[in-house]
């Protein structure tokens, strides 16, 4: 049986990692994969575009192929919209369609929360997360704002921005990988991302994120210059997002063009793109 699914990245607004809670919400980035069962000698086959790492395939379809009870092996292809190592979640997104193609090839429904939970064990054993990234997966397959503990991987709440605002997002061409981070300090900085957290659970998104920013990226050596500009030309919030190196900004439409601009710092790719708001199992891969 062939099966198809597509899940979305997101954007921080309070990072985990220093604390182990987090808020993130989802982007129109999208992430698709296609599964289809094979005779049980295949085991599990992945394909995967330049970059991304086929390990984290691998893993998400052996996890649901365990849980199935057929007898048969399965080939995975991933296609992917979402720039890798940028911080724009896309070992979320694509952990997240993996899973849903696979358990949909294999006729093995499952719940949202054991989709998102099988996903994030397989990116803590691929090394592709540093806190199991709970908050991002969320976000991923439910869209919209979610805030979580991903250390007891519980949902604490679940909220939507107003209408009319879109993401600008600057991404570089550099990447900052998980496993580049191994040795930094978070704890010093954790006095401000639970401010910002406290923000966040209050719906003070536009704050939270602007404060998690300013903690975050000078630890992770992330020039602020382009989120500081983007605020002055109308931005609602700006400030890097996972653990860089993009920045991204939230705006509404009459001021897209003029936060575009203020980001663009020539050698970057500068990009608008639609928050999502949609749940991964209703959208037509």
């Amino acid at each position: 049986m062939r099966a198809q699914a597509s899940c979305f990245g997101a954007g921080t607004i309070v990072n985990a990692i220093a604390t182990g809670r987090g808020a993130a919400f989802g982007l129109a980035l999208r992430a698709t994969a296609t599964a289809e069962t094979r005779p049980e000698g295949l085991g599990v086959r992945v394909h995967v575009p330049d970059g991304l790492d086929p390990t984290l395939v691998r893993l998400c379809a052996e996890r649901v192929l365990r849980r199935g009870t057929q007898q048969v092996g399965i080939e995975v292809t991933v296609t992917s919209e979402i720039p890798v190592s940028r911080g724009l979640k896309s070992s979320s997104a694509v952990a997240n369609a993996v899973v849903l193609a696979c358990a949909r090839a294999l006729g093995a429904p499952l719940e949202p929360l054991r989709i998102i939970g099988i996903g994030v064990d397989a990116a803590c054993d691929a090394g592709v997360t540093i806190t199991g990234a709970f908050d991002d997966a969320c976000a991923s397959f439910f869209g919209g704002i979610v805030a979580t503990d991903n250390q007891a991987r519980k949902i604490l709440g679940y909220d939507r921005f107003p209408e009319g605002l879109v993401a600008v997002v600057q991404v570089p061409d550099r990447t900052i990988t998980k496993s580049s981070l191994k040795g930094t300090d978070f704890v010093q900085i954790r006095p401000q991302i639970e401010e910002a957290f406290r923000l966040a659970m209050k719906g003070d998104y536009f704050r939270a994120l602007n404060v998690n920013s300013g903690a975050y990226a000078p630890l992770l050596g992330v020039d602020e210059t382009p989120a500081i500009r983007a605020r002055a030309a109308g931005a609602k919030a700006a400030g890097i997002t996972g653990t860089g190196p993009s920045i991204l900004a939230l705006a509404q439409a009459t001021h897209v063009d003029a936060v575009r601009r203020a980001m663009d710092d020539g050698s970057s790719e500068v990009r608008v793109v639609r928050l999502n708001t949609i749940e991964s199992r209703e959208v037509v891969a």
